[in-house]
This record gives C-alpha cells, structure tokens and sequence, in this order.
C-alpha cells in the first residue's frame, strides 16, 4: 500500500490555505495543520478531522523552536506550504517599526525559521518547498514599502533554498498570485477606502490548482515560479 504524502500547511484557516488543505484533505493526504494558538488549533482540528495541528505563532518566530519542542513533528513532510500572510499597508512617511517588524516576521523571518526546522524531514522524502508570495513579492507600489519589502525578501529565501537544496532532492516553488478573493483582499480593500467585490479577483481554487499542479509534477521535472493574475 502506497504511503500517503504528509503535508505541512500554513494559513489553512482561511482563502488559499484553506483551499489547497481541502484539497488535500479530500485525496486522503495526511496533513499538519500549523496554527497561531490552542484555540485556533482546536478550529482546525474540527473542520479537518483527522489531521494533526502544529501550534506556534509566526509574529514570534524567535518562540518557534521552543514551541516546536514541546510538540511531535511528523517523521517525514512532503511538502511544507507557506501559505500564511499578513498585510498592513502604509506610506513610508507613516509606517512605524512595529508594522515593518510584524510584517517581515510574519511573512520572512517565520517562514525561514519553519522551513529551518522541517529541512531534515523534507530531505528524507525529497519534498517539496512551496511559498505563496504575492504580486508585490515582484513590484512594490506606493502604500505597500513594508509588504513588498516582506515578500521581495521571501523570494530571496525562496531562490537560496533552491539552489542549496536542489543536490538533495528537494523542490522549492514560488507562487505570486495576484489579488484574491480572501480576508486579507478585503482588509486591503479597507484600508485602500475602496469597495471590495470578491467576484473581480481570483477564486482561492484556482490558486490550489496551481499549488496542487507543482506538487504532482512528476520528479523529472521542477516549478520554480509561477504567477497568477486575475483573468476578469
């Protein structure tokens, strides 16, 4: 009996993660479902019931490894997605150290760290690496300096990686979709004073699709970047 691939998911509460963690979920994959807290831990594990939950919080990342240690980590990860984001938009001439500090936490310093942590097992299984960073991971524009700034050092991460883990088998993809229908296109449309209409921007499916096509990628064969734009 084939093993089933074991998953590590960020963000899978809401948009993208969620899609791509069902998708998952409905294959029979195992999944290990990270969460900021117990009580978001307890959500997660509720909707999905027969996965693992893996609690640290990403504002933190300098707790990770102690959280980490106090928990069971899977033996073998096939796949570790950084979904997980944060947005805070602002002008340069306004945006405080905090908002510059939560942002890249959140969006590099975390991902860095996780990914520091579940390398050994990626190895094992000749994983596979997959950061879903933004449009503004290529081009910054006015009102976004900390955010972009967040996701340009995320492909960094992302094309290092690559290079120092492609002798080992792992595979390292970045996805840059453009705006998507979600809680964080929303609190940008709020913060933008804008209407927000969830039918112009992309459905958090199609983005899954394009996630769940790298991972089934036969072996002779590696996705480095993929972006996505919204078709309407």
């Amino acid at each position: 009996m084939a093993r089933m691939a074991t998953h590590v998911i960020t963000g899978a509460g809401s948009g993208i993660g969620a899609a791509v963690a069902r998708r998952l979920h409905a294959r029979g994959d195992e999944l290990v479902l990270h969460a900021r807290d117990a009580g978001r831990a307890k959500d997660l594990a509720a909707e999905f019931p027969s996965a693992r939950t893996l609690v640290g919080d990403l504002a933190d990342p300098d707790r990770l490894s102690w959280a980490f240690s106090h928990q069971t980590l899977p033996d073998r990860v096939d796949s570790l997605l950084h979904i997980a984001g944060v947005v805070d938009l602002g002008a340069v001439d306004e945006l405080t150290p905090k908002s510059w500090r939560h942002q890249v936490d959140v969006n590099l310093i975390a991902p860095a760290e996780l990914t520091r942590h579940f390398l050994p097992q990626l190895r094992l299984a000749r994983g596979h690496v997959v950061f879903v960073n933004s449009g503004a991971g290529l081009r910054a524009r006015a009102g976004w300096a900390a955010y972009a700034a967040s996701k340009h050092g995320l492909k960094a991460l992302a094309d290092a990686l690559r290079d120092e883990e492609h002798g080992n088998g792992v595979r390292v993809t970045s996805v840059y979709p453009g705006g998507t229908a979600s809680p964080m296109q929303a609190k940008v449309h709020r913060q933008e004073g804008k209407e927000y209409d969830p039918a112009r921007w992309i459905d958090p499916e199609s983005v899954a699709t394009t996630i769940l096509t790298s991972l089934d990628l036969p072996r002779d064969a590696e996705i480095n970047d993929m972006t996505i734009r919204p078709g309407h």
